[in-house]
């Protein structure tokens, strides 16, 4: 099992991008707290933009659950892509003229082959933390690095027939859970708080290992709080290091 480290709730804000010639800026698609504060904590400066679409509306169909998530990745990193387009949406101190890097995951929970995302409301809630108790599930997270080269058009890129244009690099991280029984009190008290609300699974790792849940993990915990940072930090620091040789087209893989 893998020893899991409390959860420490920061409240500074994200560091701005830098604006000096040719310095790439790092811009995250999300604006969950607990994916900001890693990369915080791993040293990187960035600004963040919420990606304008809603995936709990999205229906995956008969797909592969890593593709699935890797998908939706990639359509978040995408959307904010076309959104950085327009110059009034840019975030402060990030430049027209800096090459951008577009960070954006998705975390999906699978239970006895079943996708998992959040829950819908209360009932949809207690349903799924009762189908997780006293059992183990997988946690997949996609991350998907778009990037946007100094000079660029996003918006030619964004409206390109052939998403092959766009230099980027995916991949999934996969993590399982254990989770001792619950109980109706834990569960209840969990489902009142409204501490589920836009999580996968409708828990945070770290959150509730500090309430004291039965909680063991196999694999990377941040996988499982949402951005994989075993694998986030030297995928970020070849690309934003500028190794041209090795990073730029970025490579494509879903490992």
């Amino acid at each position: 099992m893998h020893a899991v480290e409390p959860f420490k709730t920061d409240r500074s804000q994200p560091a701005a991008a830098g604006s000096a010639p040719g310095t790439p800026a790092l811009i995250l698609a999300s604006q969950s707290p607990r994916r900001q504060q890693l990369l915080r904590e791993a040293g990187f400066s960035f600004s963040t933009v919420l990606p304008p679409m809603d995936d709990a509306h999205l229906c995956p169909g008969p797909v592969e659950p890593r593709r699935w998530v890797a998908a939706l990745a990639y359509l978040k990193a995408r959307a904010v892509q076309t959104t950085l387009s327009c110059p009034d949406q840019r975030p402060a101190g990030v430049r027209a003229d800096q090459p951008l890097f577009i960070l954006a995951a998705d975390t999906i929970v699978i239970k006895d082959q079943r996708l998992i995302g959040k829950p819908s409301d209360e009932n949809d809630a207690r349903h799924i933390l009762r189908t997780l108790s006293a059992g183990r599930h997988e946690v997949m997270t996609g991350v998907a690095i778009v990037e946007v080269p100094a000079g660029g058009s996003p918006v030619r890129a964004a409206l390109s027939s052939s998403l092959d244009q766009s230099p980027r690099t995916l991949f999934v991280d996969c993590a399982h859970v254990h989770v001792g029984e619950l109980g109706n009190d834990r569960i209840e008290a969990h489902v009142a708080s409204g501490a589920w609300r836009g999580k996968a699974g409708g828990y945070n790792i770290f959150d509730q290992l500090n309430y004291n849940w039965p909680l063991h993990v196999e694999g990377d915990p941040t996988t499982v709080a949402g951005l994989p940072m075993q694998r986030v930090v030297p995928a970020l620091s070849k690309v934003l290091a500028g190794s041209r040789d090795e990073a730029s087209p970025l490579v494509r893989r879903l490992g």
